[in-house]
This record gives structure tokens, C-alpha cells and sequence, in this order.
């Protein structure tokens, strides 16, 4: 689409503004005049100015990163380690300076929201790449772990001064393998006798939680 094409162009005049401006509506003013664009359709594509370049940027990055997993053959590596593989592709096509000051833009209480909704997403992403087939509670447990295990991760990344950012790929492994402690805990519950009564007593209001379903009725919308 044409105003895909014009989002995109006015981002990467916007990158090299971030690092002096941040995320803001001077970098914003400056993109527009160096890409060209008409005010009105940048605003139109940008209305809440900054925030809505640092989504688009963060978007661009999930983005990247699904087109990378898709030409990976993954089928060798543990799950946990795919997943592993999944944050830190995510991470080599970010750039640090950029993300450091969407991290302190999405800080601000008035954009924490927009914030967790972009890690979410991140997770989403990630989940949807490697395959991810679950419709019941386990879609929101697996991406609400994920998100924390990214969010966290991102923040020792943005510290790390190791050499390859070695201690920022080893805190990622030790987080993911309390995940995965969690998760084997979560069976043994599962299947112990106490676990099971609950399930079929308290807990069986959880078998109703189904995944969102984004509906293809609606104006606008293409279905094959």
C-alpha cells in the first residue's frame, strides 16, 4: 500500500533524529521534512507524533525478526532454545540507542501502556514464528511469561557491556530456564490428584478462556 510505503519512508528519515531528539515531535517535524512527505499525510500516519514512530519502529523490528525466523531451520534446537534464539534475533536488529529512549518514552505513565502492548506484541510475534498452535489459556500464559522473560531481558541489554553482549545471552538462558521450571510445575500440578480435583472443580471456568479471534467480517478487510 502506498501509506505503508510512506509510514516506512518517513521512519527511516526519522532514525538518525532519535539519538539527539528522541522519540518526539521534533524528530517527527524533521522526518517529514527530509523525507519529503506532505505535513497533513505524515500526521495522518503519525497522529500521535513520537510515540507513534517508536511503535512503528518497534513493529518494524517484530516484523524483521519473523522474516528471519522464517528462513531459519529450527528443527535441531530444544523449543527453549528456538525461543532463546527467537529474543536474540530480536535483538541484533535493534538498535541500542534507539530502544533506549523508546524505553524511557514508554516510562512515562501515559505511555506505559503503549509500552506493555508493544512487548506483548513482541511476544505474540515471537510465538506465532515458532509455530505456536494453542487457542485456550495458554496463549495468554505463554505470551505474558514471554513478555516478562523480553522485558526483562531488554532492560540487562541495554547495560551490557560485555564483549558480544555474552551476559545479557547468559541472563536471557537463566530466565528462560526458570520458565521452564514454572511450566514443569505447572504439569506436576496438573497431573498430581490435588491438581486434578481442582481442574475439574474450581479450575474448569479456565477450559472456557479462548485466545482472541480477529474477526474477517469486517469493512475492509480482504479474505481470500
Amino acid at each position: 500500500m502506498v501509506e505503508d510505503g510512506m509510514k516506512a519512508q518517513v521512519l527511516a528519515a526519522a532514525l538518525p533524529h532519535v539519538p539527539f531528539d528522541g522519540w518526539s515531535e521534533r524528530t517527527l517535524t524533521a522526518a517529514v521534512a527530509d523525507a519529503g512527505v506532505p505535513a497533513a499525510l505524515a500526521r495522518s500516519l503519525f497522529p500521535r507524533g513520537g510515540v507513534d514512530l517508536a511503535l512503528a519502529y518497534h513493529a518494524e523490528g517484530d516484523a524483521g525478526m519473523a522474516a528471519r525466523l522464517a528462513r531459519m531451520d529450527l528443527t535441531a534446537l530444544r523449543f527453549r532454545d528456538r525461543i532463546a534464539l527467537a529474543v536474540r534475533t530480536r535483538l541484533d536488529l535493534a538498535d541500542r540507542e534507539l530502544v533506549r529512549r523508546g524505553t524511557t518514552l514508554f516510562s512515562l505513565p501515559h505511555h506505559a501502556a503503549d509500552g506493555a502492548r508493544a512487548i506483548w506484541g513482541t511476544a505474540d510475534a515471537i510465538w506465532t514464528a515458532l509455530g505456536d498452535t494453542s487457542r485456550d489459556l495458554n496463549w495468554y500464559t505463554k505470551r505474558a511469561t514471554l513478555s516478562g522473560v523480553y522485558g526483562a531481558t531488554v532492560l540487562y541489554w541495554l547495560g551490557d557491556e560485555s564483549p558480544d553482549h555474552q551476559a545479557t545471552w547468559d541472563f536471557l538462558d537463566r530466565r528462560i530456564d526458570q520458565v521452564t521450571q514454572f511450566e514443569k510445575l505447572k504439569a506436576s500440578f496438573r497431573e498430581n490428584p490435588l491438581g486434578k480435583a481442582w481442574m475439574s472443580g474450581p479450575g474448569k471456568i479456565l477450559e472456557s478462556i479462548r485466545a482472541p479471534r480477529l474477526r474477517d467480517d469486517l469493512p475492509g478487510r480482504h479474505r481470500d
